[in-house]
């Protein structure tokens, strides 16, 4: 199993770094990420709202499953390319001096016909880099 965890301060409000991670859109600060967004019928983040993603060697779809502005969010991938066992995400931001910590956990595997551990042993590295570039992207977007 791939156990994902980064965090970061971001010098910005929580409410505000909240709602820009929020925001499928900026998930394509993300090197190998090139569209994201909402998927049709769903217009804003809440619970059950979906949104997509689709990059280098990848496509998402998720859904959020816990909605907790500004503290918390949490979302399951769906449906993926290459496959996933999603066992879920969350995205935690409490107040840190003079702004945000933001607290990123996710775990997954990949079924044996997707490849397994090998395709872990790629997929780890490879989305733990984009989920701190992501992260290094909010704090270029808001920080004064």
């Amino acid at each position: 199993m791939v156990e994902l965890h980064v965090e970061r301060v971001i010098a910005a409000p929580q409410p505000a770094v909240f709602a820009w991670l929020a925001d499928p859109g900026n998930l394509t600060t993300a090197p190998l990420a090139f569209r994201a967004g909402f998927c049709r019928g769903t217009c804003a983040p809440a619970v059950g709202a979906q949104r997509w993603l689709v990059g280098a060697g990848i496509w998402v779809r998720e859904e959020i499953t816990a909605y907790d502005p500004p503290d918390s969010y949490s979302y399951r991938i769906l449906r993926a390319i290459p496959a996933f066992d999603h066992r879920g995400g969350t995205l935690t931001f409490t107040p840190s001096g003079m702004g945000t910590h933001v607290d990123w956990r996710s775990s997954y595997t990949h079924p044996l016909y997707a490849g397994g551990a090998v395709t872990q042993a790629i997929t780890g590295p490879l989305l733990r880099s984009s989920f701190l570039a992501i992260l290094g992207g909010c704090a270029n977007a808001l920080e004064q």
